[in-house]
């Protein structure tokens, strides 16, 4: 089993295009079903449809969410359709598995004067603030992935343009616009702190040509993103904890709110497909009311 596994990464990494982040989310999603079949004395060929209900059945006794245990499932239908093109299967045992069913949540966003707190409170007169503000405010503006803020480079930035580009799911390059506001932030962190930044490497190399950088000079991690928000987060007192993908589900709820059409915030978050934006159709439906009930005579 474990040679098909490689194999069927390395087809989702140079094949498929998939980012090292999702091929590494299949790959422990398949190390967790290798043990399981392990423990079971289970090989590929002998795995059976109740193997996999089984499997299933043992990460709701985990306590994982019914979202947890979906995304294991299409890991392994995926798995087992590319085991049996590659002949090291004659069936596809989750064939007919029903995916658990899934509780449609809406996604939290911050309320606008939250936003405005929040970014009022980088200090400007140091390196890091200068980072930080910079950071918020690009992704508050373009409504970035962290994966895909931490990979930006300086030569992706199009600020005279008023644009940024970058490289997001599926390895697609996509432009989004940028606000004045966040032009100006980047603009100053690259003037008055990247530079200093810099300077802080310990080691001597070829430039990081990476846009955000650590203290230490290096590019910044998803994990470091993450850390810095969430500290902020509890400066502006918010009411849960602030992550990369609430400024960006903040960044789509705004724009709906003022009016922009589905298909455009499609296009700027990057969603292959507009399903997945349409977890935002609450707000047009509670601007359709308002608008409705300040206009109709009868309302």
């Amino acid at each position: 089993m474990e040679s098909t596994a490689r194999a069927f990464l390395n087809h989702l990494k140079i094949e498929k295009g998939l980012s090292p982040n999702t091929v590494m989310a299949y790959g422990r999603d398949l190390a967790k079903f290798s043990s399981f079949a392990t423990k079971h004395a289970r090989s590929l060929v002998s795995i059976s449809r109740d193997d996999i209900v089984d499997f299933l059945g043992s990460l709701y006794r985990q306590k994982l969410d019914s979202r947890s245990v979906a995304r294991h499932l299409v890991t392994l239908r995926n798995f087992f359709r590319f085991a049996l093109r590659e002949g090291a299967r004659k069936d596809d045992p989750t064939l007919n598995l029903e995916s658990p069913r899934l509780r449609k949540s809406l996604p939290g966003f911050l309320r606008l004067e939250e936003v405005e707190r929040l970014l009022t409170l980088p200090d400007t007169a140091t390196p890091l603030g200068l980072r930080d503000k910079a950071m918020l405010e690009l992704l508050y503006s373009t409504g970035l992935r962290v994966s895909e803020l931490t990979g930006l480079r300086v030569g992706d930035l199009e600020l005279k343009m008023g644009c940024v580009r970058c490289i997001g799911k599926g390895n697609k390059e996509r432009l989004i616009p940028v606000g004045r506001k966040a032009i100006a932030a980047v603009e100053s962190y690259l003037t008055a702190s990247r530079p200093r930044l810099l300077r802080t490497r310990r080691a001597a190399g070829p430039a990081v040509p990476f846009l955000f950088l650590n203290r230490s000079g290096s590019k910044l991690s998803r994990v470091g993103v993450w850390k810095i928000l969430s500290a902020y987060g509890r400066r502006a007192g918010l009411r849960s904890r602030l992550t990369p993908h609430k400024l960006r589900h903040s960044f789509a709820t705004h724009l709906l709110e003022r009016g922009a059409d589905l298909r455009s915030v499609q296009l700027m978050l990057g969603h292959a497909d507009i399903s997945t934006t349409q977890i935002y159709t609450h707000v047009i439906e509670e601007r359709l009311k308002h608008v409705y009930k300040a206009h109709h005579p009868r309302a």
